[in-house]
């Protein structure tokens, strides 16, 4: 729905004000301060009444065009907007920039911000474990895209260039910007857009046509080089910082830097690996609990979570840096005082980062300077309890500042328990400025002075029960219930008159409000003052402030990763750039914390670029293949992440990419299929993995006929081992793909190990060498429940489709009952070239395939000689 109002004659100065100003905002909500309350009108009442849940009413109620209206108060104003960038909406505040008492007509009134759901610096929703992204994309004629994420609430601000469709939208993937800034060229591809649109569908797509800040962007550290490196990502940036300077109305001073060529550092994660394994959220709810990130995250500040987040979604590739990694969790593992301690004084550090960012804005309160001061000083105690470390460790300690002048002027200056609000006084301790203090005086002698006046009233006039009261209205005043009137004095001056008394003023009593209000509103002004002039001081401080706030979130995220270690009993990989990925005891480190009262079973697995290039692992539902898959690919990207992991030894060879193809799923919204959505992450893995990847399928070829999906599997699995050559763990019931193992030397068959005892299926969740010819699909069923009538008539027909029955005209008997009229049931298909052979030696061996004991690859090593003796013969 349009916001833009009907801009007519409006009724009133007021209302065409109002206008004036919206005429500036179109596509925002504006919140039009007017006394105690932010009003909104027009269709932005409309609108806005629905998303808050308020009202709405109307101004000139009887005018047959009545105006719609709806408000909300000044003073708790955060959570409506809030819940306005819930809902998509950005919002313009304006507010009253001059003192209605000194107005000449209208008050001036100017929007002081813009608010949108990627450009929130403090307060309003913000998630504080996760980074809240505005992302702006630009695209060059050579078909390059340049991307620039920042986070306004950090300070945090990067871009880089992508050569790719695939690659742009993997990164906008793992960002997940609340907000999308793109220019009239980018908006002018439909194809693109709708990708992104499916990639985040809830995703505000915003359209910036202004100059770009390219002055600006050359300002920051880093900036002038991305100009030269990166034009398509510098041009990104500078429509991104252009929009963010439009916003905060040009207050960018906490915005330093701009980093680049995070993409060739860190391993590329596409959209369906990242859901699959369930990396930040779980599948199908979107939850936190339950994701990796919820394992790993025994942080204790709220930038070392986001940090923790970043990590996993950005696992190194360089061996070095995960080597220093792991060199510092094992140190801070290795003493267990300081596992205990650091835990501690890192609890007492507030959220540093954003609240730099508030002080940087100037929205910082006396509150915030508080937690300010207690956070620095647990940062310094941090620098003193990591005094003796060593490696990555003392480099993030010595990057700790330890700003004794900052706490000290804190200290000094603030008061221990001030108010919300820096406007109404009570923030400044006394001793800090002489004006100040002669001001309280005042105003303290004043109350007094009120006081002895009441009592000498009382004694003058006879009357008990006078009492000097004060509002805002009237002041001071002198107020005498109806019973003592006829006592009044004839110097008092009648100010209002109520139902059961009379208020008065007195000449004397005028002076001496005079001079204690002066004080008041004296004491106020000089105490703001005073407040900024400290959050200014601070504020130059930024550049420090930043340093200690990213040397404690990765403290943060390396100590919270000893103490999962140590909790869990993790054992530190070694981390190479071989091709060998071995994993000993490995367990999944979700699924093993579900149910403490089950053991989890640990599996082995091993991959590598010669004999074990393709692990192929058949096995029963519910028999624990996904589980083992997962878990393999979650401790290598744990492992390159510099975390320990969860087995009893582990080699990686580090992975440059991890692809997943897992489960079942649809995307209908985009007229994507199950089947079709399985095709094209599969055709995403056999067009962009290699060597170095580690590849997980889990079942391909399901959504299809039988014959259809056998030959796409048997293609794709022969394809990842001869020509992709990635380490891959393949899960199938396709049996028959386990004859490949005969033909290929890098690839092995492997199964779940299960027991049969008296009719029921005993999961082991063991991965075993060799091939399993069962998928035990109907105990399974009847696990689930399903009717004994069922499960009955589904035995029947599987023992006529193994037996291979056929009727007279060579058809199989698939839906008729067990043959018992005849001796022997026609040979299937595959057996037919060998008996039609003369071959008495054929005839025997055929015999020697016994389902009861021939393993299926010992069947089929049988069946394979047998074939070279019938082409022989022939």
């Amino acid at each position: 729905m349009s916001k833009k109002p009907p801009y007519n004659d409006a009724p009133t100065p007021m209302l065409r004000q109002y206008q004036s100003i919206k005429a500036q905002h179109p596509d925002a909500i504006l919140l039009f301060r007017l006394g105690d309350f932010y009003e909104m009108f027009y269709d932005d009442a409309v609108v806005a009444s629905k998303h808050l849940e308020i009202t709405l009413t109307s101004r000139n109620k009887n005018d047959p065009n009545p105006i719609p209206l709806c408000g909300v108060p000044y003073h708790s104003i955060e959570p409506y907007i809030a819940k306005l960038l819930e809902k998509g909406e950005k919002v313009a505040i304006c507010d009253q920039v001059e003192d209605p008492r000194q107005a000449k007509g209208v008050v001036k009134r100017e929007v002081t911000r813009v608010v949108t759901p990627g450009v929130v610096a403090d307060g309003l929703g913000l998630d504080a474990t996760a980074d809240n992204f505005l992302a702006g994309i630009a695209l060059d004629e050579k078909g390059q895209f340049g991307l620039a994420l920042a986070d306004i609430s950090t300070g945090l601000f990067q871009a880089d260039t992508f050569d790719t469709p695939e690659a742009f939208l993997e990164e906008l993937a793992r960002a997940e910007p609340r907000e999308l800034l793109v220019n009239e060229a980018c908006a002018q591809h439909p194809s693109l857009m709708a990708r992104i649109q499916r990639l985040l569908p809830n995703v505000l797509i915003s359209t910036d046509d202004g100059e770009p800040a390219v002055d600006a962007l050359e300002a920051l550290t880093g900036g002038a080089a991305l100009i030269e490196r990166m034009p398509v990502a510098a041009q990104a940036a500078a429509r991104t910082l252009s929009y963010l300077q439009q916003t905060q109305r040009g207050n960018l001073r906490h915005i330093t830097a701009i980093s680049s060529g995070r993409a060739a550092y860190a391993m590329r994660l596409d959209e369906a690996t990242k859901r699959n394994l369930e990396l930040t959220r779980t599948m199908p709810a979107g939850e936190r609990e339950g994701s990796l990130l919820h394992a790993l995250d025994r942080t204790t500040t709220a930038l070392g979570s986001r940090l923790l987040k970043r990590w996993i979604l950005y696992p190194l590739i360089d061996v070095d840096a995960i080597e220093e990694r792991l060199e510092a969790v094992a140190s801070i593992l290795s003493e267990p005082g300081l596992l205990r301690a650091l835990p501690e004084t890192l609890r007492e550090i507030y959220d540093l980062e954003r609240i730099t960012t508030r002080v940087a804005l100037g929205s910082a309160n006396a509150r915030d300077l508080l937690a300010l001061r207690e956070s620095l000083a647990a940062a310094r105690l941090v620098r003193e309890q990591l005094a003796d470390s060593a490696g990555l460790i003392a480099q993030h300690a010595g990057c700790i500042d330890p700003a004794d002048d900052l706490i000290e002027a804190i200290a000094q200056t603030i008061a221990d328990e001030p108010p919300l609000t820096i406007r109404e006084g009570g923030i400044i301790r006394n001793g800090i400025d002489e004006g100040l203090d002669e001001l309280r005086h005042i105003i303290d002698h004043g109350k007094d002075y009120i006081a002895s006046i009441e009592a000498a009233e009382r004694k003058r006039t006879g009357i008990s029960s006078l009492k000097i009261r004060y509002n805002k209205v009237f002041g001071y005043y002198l107020e005498v219930t109806n019973a003592h009137r006829d006592k009044v004095p004839a110097d008092y001056i009648r100010k209002q008159t109520l139902a059961n008394a009379e208020r008065y003023i007195t000449p004397q009593l005028k002076e001496r409000e005079e001079t204690i209000l002066g004080a008041q509103e004296k004491a106020r002004a000089l105490e703001y003052d005073l407040f900024v002039t400290l959050r200014e001081r601070i504020a130059e401080a930024t550049p420090r402030l930043q340093a200690t706030a990213e040397a404690i979130a990765a403290i943060d995220a390396l100590t919270g990763l000893a103490r999962i270690a140590a909790e869990y009993d993790y054992c530190r990989p070694t981390v190479d750039d071989g091709s060998a990925i071995d994993i000993q005891g490995g367990r999944h480190p979700i699924v093993e914390r579900m149910d403490p009262s089950v053991r989890f079973v640990p599996n082995d697995v091993l991959l590598d670029d010669t004999d074990n290039r393709l692990l192929l692992i058949t096995g029963p539902n519910m028999a624990g293949k996904s589980t083992v898959m997962r878990q393999s690919a979650l401790i290598v990207l744990m492992a390159q992440i510099g975390s320990f992991v969860p087995a009893t030894s582990a080699r990686i060879g580090v992975a440059d990419r991890i692809f997943t193809r897992v489960g079942a799923s649809d995307a209908l919204a985009q007229g994507q299929s199950t089947f079709m959505v399985e095709m094209s992450e599969a055709a995403t893995i056999l067009r962009e993995a290699g060597p170095k990847s580690l590849v997980i399928i889990d079942e391909i070829g399901r959504g299809t006929s039988t014959f259809d999906g056998l030959a796409i599997a048997w293609a794709v699995a022969e394809d990842l081992h001869d020509r992709v050559r990635a380490r891959t763990l393949f899960a199938t019931h396709y049996h028959e793909l386990t004859e490949l193992a005969l033909q290929k030397t890098g690839l092995r068959n492997m199964h779940i190990a299960v027991k049969e005892w008296n009719g029921e299926v005993v999961f082991l969740r063991r991965l075993v060498p060799g091939a399993t010819s069962h998928s035990y699909g109907i105990q399974v069923a009847k696990l689930a429940g399903l009717p004994e009538g069922v499960i009955g008539r589904a035995t029947e027909v599987l023992t006529n489709l193994e037996a291979g029955e056929f009727d007279e005209v060579g058809s199989p008997r698939i839906g008729g009952h067990r043959a018992t009229d005849h001796a022997a049931p026609a040979q299937p298909a595959q057996f037919q070239l060998f008996t039609q052979s003369p071959s008495h030696e054929v005839v025997t061996r055929l015999h020697d395939i016994d389902p009861n004991t021939t393993t299926p690859l010992e069947a089929l090593t049988i069946l394979q000689e047998l074939k070279k003796t019938v082409t022989r013969n022939s």
